[in-house]
């Protein structure tokens, strides 16, 4: 019995991840973080090269040619390439400047990344893709955006003036062969920030949201209040509240009644900014290489924020276990959204004139949107939630010729039904999730 105590002992101590003097995991641990348990066992290649396989064939046979025809990519989302399909899963950090999200990358990976700039000023101006690679280097945005092989394709349609604020950086690191992080810029406070930017921030991370999965959005207990142009990023991840989690940061450097307090007027702010009856899930530490400062926190609040660092590290821990299912959830919302765009660009359509009065009845139509979207949807039977920004879609749709658009084609539209109803079960059903 000495014997099996001893081995049973010796079990746990091997499955239990060694805390540090904060309460985060040693960089050996997180080097086996997708080796060493049951949830990331060994994955036959044919898989996952089947799944993805299948909705690359499923995209470019059927949903394609429906966006291709009624111009989705310029009004929603631009086309996908086969290196969306096969990227990394993503997750993404947001939050007004100095609440620590560089350093929050950086006591991930336990060492600096190239390009990574700290200080209490907004140092990191620009979005940084920091992913897997052979050495390390910063590779220009400009550059990165027309790799074949890499995801960011679609960014090119943010111009130049984006380009110049993005970069990628590359750097060997086994937590990075399963995961790519996304830094970006601070949020600032104020109407003059906003209309400095030379590109457009708020759609940018909009974009970044759609292939992302996972969102966090970091706070600092001295600096709760949420800008305007936060406010606006916020707004931009509509239909993509399952992947927000909200991290309290540097939550050591309050003491414990203070702490109360600041969590109260967080969740208040994060009612009132979200509009969800839901309470967001939040997660309370201190997420870089310093000790917890117990003096503050005292032992209570050192237990709870190992614990809070624990739950976040799990959350992390099973992106690339749902990756599969998310990349499925993800590809069947660009379906409907696509079917959607195409019921409101024909019906926009029918409604012009033959002959005479095509600007009025175009002006007509862009003032009246919101009254259109209500018809279109009785007489489709389609749920209110499937449509777009009735603001968004005004103002890309003044741009455009409206009698130019296609009619109506019953093929396209069935033939994306058939995949939703038939292929994508189908698929689903030969092909199981690999990592379950």
């Amino acid at each position: 019995m000495e014997g099996l105590d001893g081995l049973l002992a010796k079990k746990k101590r091997v499955a239990k991840w060694v805390p540090e003097s904060n309460g985060s995991l040693s960089l050996s641990s997180r080097a086996n973080w997708f080796s060493s348990s049951k949830s990331a066992k060994k994955v036959p290649s044919n898989y996952v090269t089947s799944i993805t396989d299948g909705l690359k064939k499923l995209y470019a046979k059927k949903l394609k040619p429906l966006e291709v025809a009624y111009h989705y990519s310029d009004f929603v989302s631009p086309l996908l390439a086969n290196s969306d399909f096969d990227a990394k899963p993503m997750v993404m950090l947001l939050g007004q400047y100095s609440t620590g999200k560089t350093t929050f990358i950086k006591h991930l990976l336990r060492s600096s990344y190239p390009g990574a700039h700290i200080g209490p000023e907004p140092t990191t101006d620009r979005f940084v893709v920091v992913m897997n690679g052979p050495d390390e280097r910063s590779i220009p945005g400009n550059t990165i955006a027309v790799q074949a092989e890499m995801p960011f394709s679609g960014l090119t349609s943010f111009g130049t003036a984006f380009l110049s604020k993005f970069e990628c950086s590359q750097m060997p690191h086994p937590l990075l062969e399963n995961i790519t992080f996304v830094d970006t810029p601070g949020v600032l406070s104020g109407e003059k920030q906003r209309t400095q930017r030379s590109y457009d921030f708020t759609g940018v991370t909009s974009w970044f949201a759609a292939k992302c999965d996972l969102i966090l959005l970091l706070f600092d207990p001295h600096k709760l209040d949420i800008s305007d142009e936060f406010k606006r990023v916020i707004a931009s991840l509509q239909g993509h509240d399952d992947k927000i989690r909200v991290v309290l940061n540097k939550a050591d450097k309050v003491d414990t009644q203070q702490l109360m307090r600041v969590y109260g007027a967080l969740m208040w702010s994060l009612g009132k900014v979200q509009n969800t009856p839901e309470v967001s899930r939040v997660y309370i530490g201190s997420f870089n290489d310093s000790p917890i400062n117990e003096d503050l926190t005292g032992p209570l609040g050192k237990e709870l924020f190992e614990k809070e660092q624990d739950d976040l590290l799990t959350d992390l821990k099973n992106i690339p276990k749902k990756a599969c299912d998310r990349r499925i959830n993800e590809f069947v919302k660009r379906a409907r959204a696509a079917k959607v765009h195409a019921y409101i660009t024909s019906h926009l359509k029918r409604e012009m004139p033959a002959m005479m009065g095509k600007s009025k009845t175009q002006k007509r139509l862009i003032d009246n949107l919101a009254d259109e979207f209500v018809k279109i949807q009785k007489e489709h039977h389609l749920p209110p939630g499937d449509f777009p920004d009735v603001q968004h879609f005004r103002e890309i749709l003044s741009g455009y010729n409206i009698d130019k658009f296609e009619k109506l084609k019953p093929k396209l539209i069935q033939a994306v039904d058939d995949m939703l109803g038939y292929d994508i079960p189908e698929l689903l059903k030969n092909f199981k999730n690999p990592y379950e």
